[in-house]
């Protein structure tokens, strides 16, 4: 009996494991650009401003690419666009490093240009994530499913930005992206033999079918399923865009990306500037938290659903771990009132391991997208989150400038946290499927 149940679970967990490898990598990517920052922007004379306009390319083309995203992945499948998807991003990313022979305006231009093609191609990636993983995994285990994808972005800085500091240190900062884009044509290597739609793995069992339906799974439809009709297509958006829950999520995203892009981007220049590091050092000190990020995660997965399998209701499982995890992420302002850098290290970890524990967006969006639109909606979730990629450089670069201190950004991304908190607590009703009640 124990032997059947593993290998009944084999398949799913591999994909997974997949889906975490490439999140890691397409996290690294992003992150990539604020490991270099430093150096390039002293290299290249980039200001605080311009530097959080570059930072801010990627979310303006990942926020108008996510509509189109979730169509096609509902249209071709996730597992084909998604691969398309890394080749692009990697190609791009190898790109950047073409930028040290430019200066100027020129090199301003040309940054903003590649960054705005990576957040294009990236675009159905997180949509593509939830799209899997609401295929293969049934209700009970979607949450760890989710909570183990999203929580990559954290590991990728602690595999990568020890790695990206030490070569910005011993090679220059353009060999950053080149390796990340050889990471990732890589990994594109490797998805087609790993990825593919439930009902077309070659070893994917009828048990183990049976489990991931049974269990609420949206199995993808045929590759070859009828287009939509414009009417049909407009119904779907209707529901989207009508439905409170669904803008409570959408409100709650924006401000939980907010810390997620304030680390991403700013965090690495924060250690430099604000607290005296070198790049290699600030490269090292962001590991431990986002060791605690990763951890928050995937402990807040867990904990969704093991309170799921005590009885709970669907609605607190996911609300309790959201609303307690973004409450502990407001001692980020802590920062602001001590001196010693240990110090700083145990506010910020803590911060990411709330932040960790609290992002469950995706797992949320999971159990309420409609089974006829799930790439389309869960597009339209990352559009509206991730607004925030634009926005958050920009409003920390305007206010280095104003200010030269990192004392209100950090006030910011507290406050930012509480808002979050707040939308799910408050805006986001009960959680079910949308058209199954």
């Amino acid at each position: 009996m124990i032997v059947a149940k593993q290998r009944v679970g084999r398949v799913r967990w591999a994909v997974l494991a997949m889906l975490f490898a490439v999140t890691v990598i397409n996290y690294a990517v992003r992150a990539a650009l604020s490991l270099a920052a430093p150096s390039l922007s002293r290299d290249m004379g980039i200001g605080p401003l311009e530097l959080g306009l570059i930072f801010s390319a990627f979310g303006w083309a990942y926020v108008v690419a996510q509509i189109p995203g979730g169509w096609l992945l509902d249209r071709f499948g996730a597992p084909r666009v998604y691969f398309w998807a890394i080749v692009i991003w990697s190609l791009v990313t190898a790109a950047h490093g073409a930028v040290v022979w430019l200066s100027g305006t020129a090199a301003v231009t040309t940054l903003f240009a590649l960054r705005f093609l990576v957040g294009f191609a990236e675009a159905p990636s997180f949509p593509g994530n939830a799209r899997i993983v609401a295929s293969w995994f049934p209700a009970r285990e979607r949450g760890t499913a989710s909570a183990i994808f999203n929580a990559a972005q954290y590991f990728a800085t602690v595999l990568f930005a020890p790695l990206m500091g030490w070569i910005v240190s011993g090679f220059g900062w353009p060999w950053v992206f080149v390796t990340m884009g050889v990471f990732g044509l890589a990994a594109a290597a490797i998805w087609p033999m790993v990825v593919r739609a439930p009902r077309d793995h070659p070893r994917l069992g009828e048990a183990e079918m049976a489990l991931i339906v049974e269990g609420g799974a949206l199995i993808d439809p045929p590759a070859q399923a009828p287009r939509d009709s414009k009417e049909e297509t407009r119904q779907k958006m209707r529901v989207l865009l009508c439905t409170p829950t669904l803008w409570g999520m959408y409100l709650g995203q924006f401000f939980v990306n907010a810390l997620t892009f304030f680390f991403i981007t700013w965090f690495p220049v924060y250690l430099v500037q604000e607290r005296g590091l070198s790049v290699v050092k600030a490269g090292m000190f962001a590991t431990l938290p986002a060791i605690c990020g990763f951890a928050g995660g995937v402990l807040g997965g867990i904990w969704s659903d093991w309170l799921l399998r005590r009885g709970y209701s669907l609605t607190l499982a996911r609300k309790v771990p959201i609303v307690s995890g973004m409450l502990l992420a407001l001692i980020i302002v802590a920062c602001n009132y001590v001196s010693s850098d240990a110090m700083v290290l145990l506010f910020m970890s803590l911060a990411f391991f709330g932040k960790g524990v609290g992002a469950m967006g995706w797992a949320v969006m999971a159990d309420v997208a409609p089974r006829n639109s799930a790439g389309l909606s869960a597009g339209l979730f990352n559009m509206f989150g991730n607004v925030s990629s634009i926005l958050t450089p920009i409003v920390i670069g305007y206010i280095l400038k104003e200010t030269h201190s990192f004392n209100l950004v950090l006030m910011v991304v507290a406050a930012c946290a509480l808002a979050a908190a707040l939308c799910f607590l408050l805006l986001v009703g009960k959680i079910e499927r949308i058209g199954e009640s």
